[in-house]
């Protein structure tokens, strides 16, 4: 990794905020913004496309490790265009089906493995915006700044409620709370990367906070850290 090229680690359970944080502050940055979330989906998603099966551990490992992929995001926009050898895959990465073929993609050591190095080479000039959940003690540990946001889960269930309406699908907060507990229960005490805060980091609980709250408080870290004037 190239030590001279500034990295921000933003990481955070399911529904903190750091997606849409990690976008805007990219955008004002002018930096690269790595949605890691997003690279066990492609892989499974590469993976149907080019025929690859998802018990072949060494074929997927090889897939990972020369993953073409991009992230792009449109002028005035918080939403990221992910795409795959060229082509827009967004919308496919969200099914059910590549989230199920992910999972099983996501236990392979030598993927993960693979995927290291990948997040890794976001790492450009003039610098990266990282989202995830071990950017900061994983990935990047040595990110002169690293942010973890948290939230209660009551909160985040509210926020994906809110965002599943807003697009016309159909939700039931009691089972969205439950399944956010479910996925923190497994994410923070899974023995590869487990969820937690850099011991360094600064943490910020966005329960009662807004997005501009939450991206103001960011920006006067940056502004702190990487002597920039924003």
């Amino acid at each position: 990794m190239n030590a001279e090229i500034p990295v921000i680690t933003i990481d955070g359970p399911s529904g903190s905020g750091k997606g849409t944080i990690s976008h805007l502050i990219a955008q004002t940055l002018g930096w690269h913004m790595l949605d890691s979330g997003a690279l066990y989906r492609l892989v499974a998603l590469g993976a149907e496309k080019h025929k690859i099966s998802l018990q072949d551990e060494d074929k997927l490992a090889d897939y990972a490790a020369n993953l073409d992929v991009r992230f792009e995001l449109p002028e005035g926009s918080t939403e990221v265009l992910v795409l795959l050898e060229d082509k827009e895959v967004s919308h496919e990465l969200r099914t059910e089906t590549c989230g199920n073929a992910a999972s099983k993609v996501a236990a392979i050591p030598a993927v993960r493995e693979a995927l290291l190095q990948r997040q890794r080479d976001f790492l450009q000039a003039p610098g990266l915006v990282a989202d995830g959940r071990d950017m900061g003690t994983t990935v990047f540990p040595h990110a002169r700044l690293k942010i973890f946001l948290t939230a209660s889960a009551e909160e985040r269930a509210k926020r994906r409620y809110k965002q599943l309406k807003e697009k016309g699908m159909d939700a039931n907060l009691t089972g969205l709370l439950k399944e956010i507990a479910e996925r923190d229960a497994r994410d923070s005490q899974r023995t590869v990367s487990p969820l937690q805060a850099a011991a360094d980091a600064v943490q910020l609980d966005t329960s009662s906070l807004s997005i501009n709250e939450v991206v103001a408080r960011v920006e006067q870290l940056c502004e702190e850290r990487f002597q920039l004037s924003l």
